[in-house]
């Protein structure tokens, strides 16, 4: 099976560093009252459409739209954005506690009819408390689990063709009925407890892991399988993982590139960002922050693999660095674990999405790695 590669829409807004680009304040502030900043490049239709095209035409398939109160929704601006990109998949991240199931079936289904089956479902059950109450959502997280089960149960019986009821602990539909569903779109599921396994065993297509080291990721994508492999599923389960990247055509200037994404940012502007990401529950999280302590050091923490991101950003929080050739090798590692699908970001999202194009794409093209039309 060769390789899929996605991109990121910055709903947030972008930059050449990550405070500029407003990750720092994912946890707690929105984005649009963010003191403005030379540099910061707002999160205008414009400018998306202008990552979207550069995605498209450096050779991505598709895009991941985060979900949050820190950035603008995301099947608005991807509904948006479909109309701007010929070819490119909407990877669209929402909240199963936020919107009804049987709505969400609707939704999905509209958007791949107007968009020619362009979408994609990266289902987020929550792994801040706070932001979950934001949303009017005081489940603890193992009941959202326990929902989202029941979402997305719910969701995939309106896709059926047939009037589907179902009646759980925290939902219900009777007749759900999602029409003219021609192809229904791939759900994306992440998250590393126990329960969180248990949901993307049964319902997902693709499982999402953030970006550990190789050695430590493999004993945890066996566990994922093992709860795979007792469900009564009707596809293999695939592996998607979730990486920044800094490629150049030396490694120097890749490590001098990465170092200056968090130059800006004082041991002051780290230890605040760091005191917003420990209120997230998530064990996935506790594993990026484990990577780098939450302070400024050695932060390679396997050849080519930088956990400085997670010093200033929630959730994904390692980057791919090098030169082409160095990061086409670490995506062959990982491919040889099994993951198949890349989700990869960088600052700005416009510029590293014609450099990953550019020079790494080729690299994976000539050894066989991913298939599909060239880099134009």
């Amino acid at each position: 099976m060769g390789i899929g590669l996605h991109w990121y829409l910055p709903t947030h807004g972008d930059g050449r560093t990550l405070l500029l680009a407003g990750d720092a304040q994912q946890s707690d502030l929105l984005t649009h009252s963010l003191p403005v900043r030379p540099g910061h490049r707002a999160p205008t239709l414009d400018y998306l459409g202008q990552v979207a095209q550069a995605a498209e035409q450096a050779g991505f398939d598709g895009a991941l739209t985060p979900t949050g109160t820190w950035c603008d929704d995301a099947w608005i601006t991807c509904a948006a954005l479909s109309q701007r990109a010929q070819r490119l998949r909407f990877l669209v991240a929402f909240r199963p506690g936020s919107v009804s199931p049987t709505l969400a079936a609707q939704q999905a289904a509209t958007f791949q009819r107007h968009t020619d089956g362009r979408l994609l479902l990266n289902i987020v059950t929550g792994g801040n408390d706070i932001e979950q109450r934001r949303f009017g959502d005081d489940l603890d997280k193992d009941a959202r689990y326990v929902r989202t089960d029941e979402f997305l149960t719910i969701m995939r019986g309106a896709w059926s063709g047939e009037p589907f009821s179902f009646r759980g602990e925290y939902l219900w539909a009777e007749g759900a009925t999602a029409l003219g569903v021609e192809e229904q779109p791939q759900i994306y599921f992440g998250g590393s407890s126990d329960a969180a396994l248990r949901v993307a065993a049964r319902h997902a297509d693709v499982y999402l892991t953030w970006g550990e080291p190789p050695p430590q990721l493999e004993p945890h994508l066996e566990k994922v399988r093992e709860f795979a492999a007792v469900e009564a599923r009707e596809h293999e389960l695939r592996h998607g993982i979730r990486l920044h990247v800094v490629t150049r055509d030396t490694a120097e200037q890749a490590w001098a590139a990465a170092e200056s994404l968090i130059a800006d940012a004082d041991d002051e502007a780290i230890a605040a960002a760091q005191a917003k990401i420990v209120h997230a529950s998530a064990v996935g999280q506790r594993r990026m922050q484990a990577l780098h302590g939450g302070h400024r050091g050695d932060l390679e923490v396997y050849p080519n693999l930088w956990a400085g991101v997670g010093l200033l950003r929630g959730g994904a929080g390692t980057a791919l660095v090098g030169s082409h050739e160095q990061v086409a090798d670490r995506i062959a590692e990982y491919h040889q674990l099994g993951i198949h699908e890349f989700i990869l970001s960088g600052y700005p999202h416009v510029e590293e999405a014609y450099a990953f194009g550019e020079g790494v794409l080729p690299i994976l093209r000539d050894r066989g790695l991913v298939a599909g039309h060239a880099y134009v």
